[in-house]
């Protein structure tokens, strides 16, 4: 174990901050070459919802220097944000790990990429699948009753950054409860048996977090944070075999998993052969 003084320790922080920012920094320099392209990217889903309720799809600039400020600065920040993830995590490990065991510290390369992977994961599925939905939702609502859509762009992009960074943040669940579990402040037996607890505040988060109050996008959010926290419970419990010298049947499973895979897969083609249904390759990627 390094042993290290209160000052050491600020220093260390302080040189692993300027550290992080720097790796965003030269990441926002870069993204800052595509910030065009970049905004066509991120305002594709507001143009994609207001054209299918038949409004104009354009957003509106309503200060001058509403453009500039989150084309040119916000749009690259936030995808700066999200390239440097694995150097910011990095130096996070980097700081901790002066604290932990030599065989704790051959964590680091899958602490980092599990986690920057799930961060970057959290940020696909709520621009694909979540946002979209959302969007198109809260743009209807007024259809029917002489209500016109005209979007702000700055309020537009401000929605889109708190459901991007709130859903990569919680798809960190399970990196999450690996390490509370790696510091012995929860086991998987704790976490199983408090599961129904786990579950509430997962749905009170993602009705928090989903930027409309109909069920179907609460589920929309619920329901993937649920797998999340049952992966993390998985994982806990292969650290916990780790610490007990157990291994986990791994051939058993995945010849159980592929048997179950296949069954389901069968029932799934034989259901849309019976109803005719067949595979398109678009959303719901499902055609009669």
């Amino acid at each position: 174990m390094l042993r290290m003084s209160f000052m050491e320790h600020l220093e260390e922080l302080r040189m692993r901050i300027l550290l992080a920012l720097a790796g965003i920094g030269v990441a926002f320099v870069f993204c800052l070459v595509f910030a065009n392209q970049l905004w066509l990217i991120i305002s594709a889903p507001a143009v994609e919802a207001l054209r299918r309720i038949g409004a104009e799809p354009s957003l509106a600039q309503i200060k001058p220097m509403d453009a500039f400020l989150t084309i040119w600065v916000k749009v690259p920040m936030l995808t700066a944000i999200f390239l440097a993830s694995p150097w910011v995590l990095y130096q996070a490990w980097a700081f901790i790990a002066p604290g932990l065991y030599r065989r704790e510290r051959r964590w680091a390369a899958p602490f980092i990429i599990c986690t920057a992977g799930l961060f970057i994961l959290g940020g696909l599925f709520a621009y694909f699948v979540a946002f979209r939905f959302g969007l198109e939702f809260l743009l209807s609502i007024g259809r029917d009753i002489n209500v016109k859509p005209v979007v702000s762009l700055t309020e537009y992009f401000d929605l889109f950054v708190n459901v991007t960074l709130g859903i990569g943040l919680i798809f960190e669940l399970p990196v999450l409860i690996f390490f509370l579990t790696l510091l012995r402040v929860v086991s998987p037996r704790f976490l199983i048996r408090n599961t129904r607890y786990a579950i509430l505040i997962i749905v009170v988060a993602a009705a928090l977090i989903t930027p409309t109050p109909d069920v179907f996008n609460l589920m929309l959010f619920s329901v993937p944070m649920c797998l999340l926290y049952f992966v993390g419970v998985f994982a806990s419990y292969l650290l916990v075999l780790h610490r007990e010298h157990r291994r986990f049947p791994w051939r058993r499973v995945m010849l159980v998993g592929a048997g179950v895979l296949l069954l389901v897969a069968g029932a799934a083609y034989l259901a849309m052969a019976r109803f005719g249904y067949s595979l398109v390759p678009h959303w719901p990627f499902l055609a009669k």
